[in-house]
């Protein structure tokens, strides 16, 4: 196993904390693994994350992917600098109704000032729903 790419202290209990009271707790995302270079996250397709039809919208599992990458770059900067997210992409794949998605982001690349993260987004039988990239941008501050 490599070594964690984190430069700063990360939990699951931290990043949950983080989010409190944010639109990613009233969706009722919550993170659950931090590993080594990835993290995840799981959502409720519930009445808070589905679109008129019955099914999961898409701008929720948008929602979780950013969160998700968003989070494990600004992890993986040294303080005080945070990473924001500058462009997202996201392939819809296949529906939920039910249950939760969970969500597992992993880095493509971590640069000085740039960072580029993938999020496979699957439903609670393993099936792929969504994949996303998030390319973020190092700020120091």
């Amino acid at each position: 196993m490599s070594d964690p790419i984190w430069k700063r202290p990360v939990t699951v209990a931290g990043v949950n904390a983080l989010h409190r009271d944010t639109a990613v707790s009233h969706l009722g995302i919550e993170f659950t693994e931090v590993g080594p270079d990835y993290m995840v996250a799981r959502m409720p397709a519930d009445a808070r994350t589905l679109q008129p039809y019955g099914l999961l919208h898409g701008g929720a599992m948008v929602l979780l992917a950013e969160t998700l990458a968003s989070c494990a770059a600004t992890s993986a900067v040294a303080e005080p600098a945070i990473a924001v997210g500058i462009e997202v992409n996201a392939n819809h794949l296949r529906s939920t109704r039910t249950g939760h998605v969970t969500g597992i982001c992993r880095p493509v690349h971590v640069g000085r000032s740039t960072h580029v993260w993938q999020v496979e987004i699957r439903n609670d039988r393993g099936d792929l729903c969504c994949v996303s990239r998030l390319t973020a941008s190092v700020i120091e501050r």
